[in-house]
């Protein structure tokens, strides 16, 4: 499953339960249909652009501010999962005048 996808489902689902709203209620209010938006929720479909906005609008909460909050945690995500670069370490090599 994408990390956008999965992350923008998880923002849009705890800004949807802190409202204490259920699907049905966004679902009427975004005029989309409910499997989608839960589709959505579970990293399942990927939204358009204009269906993020009317989510956005139904929850009442800035695009901007969600794609801000999907972004802090793709990155999150990203740094834990990155591979830890290797040390190289060089050796130690005497110098002519130190003798």
């Amino acid at each position: 499953m994408a990390l956008f996808r999965r992350q923008l489902g998880d923002v849009l689902r705890e800004r949807r339960l802190e409202q204490g709203l259920t699907l049905r209620q966004v679902s009427a209010e975004a005029r989309v249909s409910l499997g989608y938006i839960s589709e959505i929720e579970r990293g399942q479909k990927e939204a358009s652009s204009e269906l993020l906005a009317s989510l956005c609008s139904a929850l009442d909460a800035p695009l901007s501010e969600v794609l801000r909050d999907v972004s802090v945690a793709v990155a999150v995500e990203e740094a834990a999962t990155a591979p830890t670069p290797l040390t190289v370490r060089r050796p130690v090599v005497a110098s002519a005048s130190a003798a």
